[in-house]
Order: C-alpha cells, then sequence, then structure tokens
C-alpha cells in the first residue's frame, strides 16, 4: 500500500538531491497558497491527478491561469487511458506512472523542463491528500 505522505517526502528528497528547488505542498489548496506567497518563477508543477477536492489538472489549470510558464506533469496509479477515458486529463498531458523508479522521476522531469538541472528550477510538488494532522510545512531551498 502506498502512503500519500511517504511519496511526496520521497519525491522531493530525489529533486532536491538532484540539485532541484522543491516547493512542497500537501493538496490542492496549500500548494495555491504556495503559488501565491512565492515570488520567483516556478518552472513545473508536478501533481497527482486525483486528489480530493480539486484534481491534478484542475490545480493546473488555476496555477497556469497565474503562471503561464509553468510546465505541467501529473502522477498517477490509474493507466493513461483510464484517466483520459474517465475526463481527468486530457491525451497529450504527461503521466508518469506509479509505481516509479528514481530514474523514471528524473528523465520525466528533465524532458518536460527542456533544460539541465538547475538550483534556480522551483518545483512545487502537490501530492495527496491534504491532512491538517499529517500535514508538513512547504519545504523549499
Amino acid at each position: 500500500m502506498e502512503d500519500e505522505d511517504a511519496l511526496r517526502e520521497l519525491v522531493h528528497t530525489f529533486l532536491s538531491e538532484s540539485g532541484y528547488t522543491v516547493l512542497e505542498a500537501n493538496g490542492p489548496t496549500q500548494a495555491i497558497e504556495l503559488d501565491r506567497h512565492h515570488r520567483g518563477p516556478i518552472h513545473l508543477l508536478l501533481s497527482d491527478v486525483v486528489m480530493p477536492g480539486m484534481s491534478g489538472p484542475e490545480l493546473a489549470e488555476k496555477l497556469r491561469s497565474l503562471r503561464s510558464e509553468m510546465k505541467m506533469l501529473f502522477m498517477s496509479g490509474y493507466t493513461g487511458d483510464s484517466v483520459v477515458r474517465r475526463g481527468l486529463l486530457k491525451s497529450d498531458a504527461r503521466v508518469l506512472q506509479k509505481p516509479f523508479t528514481r530514474e523514471a522521476l528524473f528523465r520525466f522531469v528533465r524532458e518536460a523542463l527542456e533544460l539541465e538541472r538547475t538550483p534556480e528550477s522551483d518545483l512545487v510538488c502537490s501530492l495527496g491528500e491534504e491532512s491538517p494532522a499529517k500535514s508538513k510545512p512547504f519545504a523549499g531551498k
């Protein structure tokens, strides 16, 4: 069984150790709040597709209206076909299938950014359910 907090923390660790600056949110509400307060660029949103209250694609559209340059990537335990058929994603959306390896995550992020890893590349990871009792504060360099 996959624990969402554990996955979010693992992705944060992998990307941080690789030189990315990661702005971490435990769900859509926290990601929107983080977006409002972060003054620098955010190059990439990496979000789960299915989340309570707002889907990853809905979150992406809301954030993209404020940051048109931000790239959008999604992760899902569902097959790509099933999330498209259910209307959760457009057929051209980039989806990383769970479970995934560290190498697959790195490749996925690098391809989306279309640039080399740099410490200035801020990423927002919005994964899992919002749970105030288990909430972890925003983290970043």
